[in-house]
């Protein structure tokens, strides 16, 4: 194979791979500056970088495109008035935050405030159980017992469907864990080993990325297991995976509360 058929093997991660965005946007290469800039954004307006959002989602991409030697640190693909741009809106108990780039949105969240966490005349909360596992943590917990595994598409598909159990929405969230891992699961079926995106960089800091969260149920963990088997060749679960710890989350919260 000549080294011009090598070079064109290698595709850098674009904008269309990693966001619901179309047009010439949707061919550029995410690049390190761009994601930066997001990184800057965000912290302005939000006070914070948000862990495992937008700007997250584009240096994971931007870091694989610079490791596979596609683009350098210094490269800026969006520029003037093309940019990214963070907003939010205050609701009341809700803030609505709202990213894009050159124009296009690729994130668009909500930011539960306490009011929606405010406790009822039980003592239950409107989103969980008072010290109750949610599916969020749980998602969490799997990045530290399975982070090193690479995102394939059942896990694309549990996390999927924790997602819409969790936020109580079929909406797939423009940028939310559930794009970001399919995107991912797409991505590994063409990408070297060592660029493989893994879950760790998908569900670290899973509760700050879902705009809603409620406690782990056997329901809940039984209708992720389904989706994680259905997308198996052989009809099976990672033993330490999405499934196991939303179910392991589960039978805890059912012992509290019995208990």
């Amino acid at each position: 194979m000549s080294q011009d058929q090598q070079q064109n093997k290698k595709h850098p991660i674009t904008y269309g791979d990693v966001f619901p965005v179309s047009g010439e946007l949707a061919t550029k290469p995410v690049a390190p500056q761009d994601a930066a800039m997001m990184q800057a954004a965000e912290a302005t307006v939000l006070g914070r970088t948000q862990k495992g959002g937008t700007a997250a989602a584009m240096q994971a991409a931007a870091t694989v495109n610079e490791r596979a030697g596609l683009v350098s640190r210094q490269d800026l693909t969006v520029t003037g008035d093309q940019g990214v741009t963070v907003t939010a809106t205050e609701l009341p108990g809700a803030r609505v935050v709202t990213e894009t780039v050159a124009g296009q949105v690729v994130g668009r969240y909500v930011d539960a405030t306490p009011v929606l966490q405010q406790q009822g005349g039980d003592g239950v909360g409107v989103l969980h159980q008072q010290g109750a596992i949610t599916i969020g943590e749980a998602l969490e917990a799997t990045a530290r017992t399975a982070g090193d595994k690479t995102v394939e598409q059942s896990d694309a598909a549990a996390i999927q469907a924790a997602e819409v159990r969790a936020t109580g929405s079929n909406v797939l969230i423009p940028g939310g864990l559930a794009a970001q891992a399919q995107s991912a699961a797409t991505l590994n079926t063409s990408t070297r080993q060592e660029d493989k995106v893994k879950l760790c960089e998908i569900l670290t800091d899973a509760t700050v990325k879902l705009p809603a969260d409620k406690a782990a149920t056997r329901e809940d963990a039984e209708g992720v297991l389904s989706a994680e088997r259905r997308n198996t060749a052989d009809m099976t679960d990672h033993p330490a995976g999405i499934s196991a710890s939303i179910s392991a989350a589960a039978n805890l919260n059912e012992i509290e509360h019995v208990s």
